[in-house]
């Protein structure tokens, strides 16, 4: 169902736009004013504003304005009585869809209701198009859309051909074990076993035994020879996750491994080579422990021959929606259409800082799936924190926080308005008073309130 906002300083022309467009099976908010319109805009996202110009303070021309500069997706028909070429064309400069005179015909009305939200639609399906296509640009599940991800695929291609051990560096949730299985892939090792050994998982003796075996009678149980996951990896690839983890001991033995391509079962004097690479990975650099005396300096530089940095998603908001779009992509079943995702969601999921990383993400689009309606994901379906999360250069959202493409000109008006309405609420609403302290022309304040926000 369509959201539409009706916007004129006439009840009664109110009462009859909403009688006709509710009969029409729309959803219908009526603002008496250009100021409560404004209100209504910074609480609710809608389809299509309906708005007369000739209104004050604020008047059609700057709720277009606005709508044009902070709610690009949302179409705007402008209603006026006095239908001059000079406003159409005006408007339509700004912006607007089109427009209707007053008094208007019903039938005209309502074909061109229809038409502003087919072109919405329209517009919304080529956006939402555009952000799947840019799921293409992934290496085994990888999706890069920023530069450091994409810096992270052309180094898997440089270096996954080569049997260099490499370092993969990330937070927890950033992707270090998919990182690991591209360069296996990639690799002309890609035919043979990937083994991954979570190195914080086990206790010592068990982690011992799981990487290099053990033979029969070694210890209380063993009653049998266990091959090891450096055997079991002979020909591939062994990854190593959470390395920061092992134990000195190991720490010891992996060293050997490393330098003599030869592993020896826990309870054996026999040496046994393989030919596993090795791909480590830590969410934590290694420098601190290296001071502690916690890890190995000389296993350090031997297995961090090539370091690969995986930035946290927080610094890489250019890769949020994409993956959210492979994600519903490979979350919906067969032969099932991906649910869409509301303009305010994406918003959301932009400017979440999101500290689990993809994984987060990973889980709250499916929470949001869950619960979806009507195919579509909102934000009050992500997880509460989550949906809590004010869109950046929204009311309430981060004073620091940075938007792509926002000139400083715009971000001055903001602080601006900020603090006209800071002025206002002192003075109880008063704009005369307020003009006075701010020692201004009263219709400079009215001029300052509409557009403050606006990108120029």
């Amino acid at each position: 169902m369509a959201k539409i906002l009706l916007v004129d300083d006439e009840p009664s022309i109110l009462s009859v736009l909403s009688t006709l467009l509710k009969a029409e099976k729309y959803d219908v908010t009526a603002a008496l004013g250009g100021e409560k319109a404004k209100q209504v805009l910074e609480e609710q996202t809608f389809d299509l504003m309906l708005s007369d110009i000739r209104m004050a303070p604020v008047n059609g021309m700057d709720l277009l304005k606005l709508a044009h500069e902070q709610y690009p997706q949302m179409s705007v028909i402008m209603l006026t009585a006095y239908g001059s070429v000079e406003t159409a064309i005006e408007a339509l400069k700004l912006g607007a869809f089109d427009y209707v005179t007053k008094p208007f015909k019903v039938d005209e009305l309502l074909i061109t209701v229809q038409r502003a939200l087919e072109y919405k639609q329209a517009i919304s399906e080529n956006q939402d198009l555009k952000a799947r296509l840019e799921t293409r640009y992934h290496l085994e599940s990888i999706v890069a859309e920023s530069s450091a991800m994409k810096n992270v695929c052309e180094m898997i291609k440089r270096v996954a051909p080569t049997d260099t051990t490499i370092l993969i560096y990330g937070e927890s949730g950033t992707g270090k074990e998919l990182v690991a299985k591209a360069l296996h892939q990639y690799s002309r090792r890609k035919d043979k076993p990937f083994v991954a050994v979570n190195c914080a998982a086990l206790p010592e003796p068990l982690l011992e035994s799981e990487m290099f075996g053990h033979a029969k009678g070694a210890f209380t149980g063993a009653t049998a020879t266990k091959e090891g996951l450096f055997e079991a990896a002979s020909g591939g690839t062994i990854f190593l996750d959470e390395i920061s983890s092992m134990p000195l001991a190991i720490q010891s033995k992996l060293l050997r491994v490393l330098q003599e391509k030869e592993i020896r079962r826990v309870g054996s004097n026999e040496n046994i080579a393989v030919n596993a690479r090795v791909l480590a990975a830590t969410n934590t650099h290694l420098d601190e422990l290296m001071k502690a005396g916690q890890f190995r300096e000389d296993l350090f530089y031997r297995i961090s021959v090539i370091p690969i940095d995986i930035k946290p998603l927080r610094e890489r908001r250019e890769d949020i929606l994409p993956l959210t779009y492979h994600v519903l992509q490979q979350e919906t079943p067969q032969g099932q259409t991906p649910p869409t995702l509301d303009p305010k969601a994406g918003a959301v999921l932009e400017s979440y800082d999101w500290p689990g990383n993809v994984r987060e993400l990973e889980n709250a689009i499916k929470h949001a799936m869950a619960f979806a309606q009507d195919n579509k994901i909102t934000s009050d379906v992500f997880p509460p924190k989550i949906a809590a999360t004010q869109p950046t250069g929204s009311p309430g959202a981060s004073e620091v926080g940075f938007q792509k493409h926002r000139s400083l000109k715009a971000f001055l008006k903001s602080k601006e308005k900020e603090y006209l309405q800071q002025v206002l609420e002192h003075t109880g609403g008063n704009k005369e008073e307020a003009a006075k302290q701010l020692k201004i022309s009263l219709a400079t304040l009215y001029r300052k309130l509409p557009t403050s926000d606006g990108e120029d």
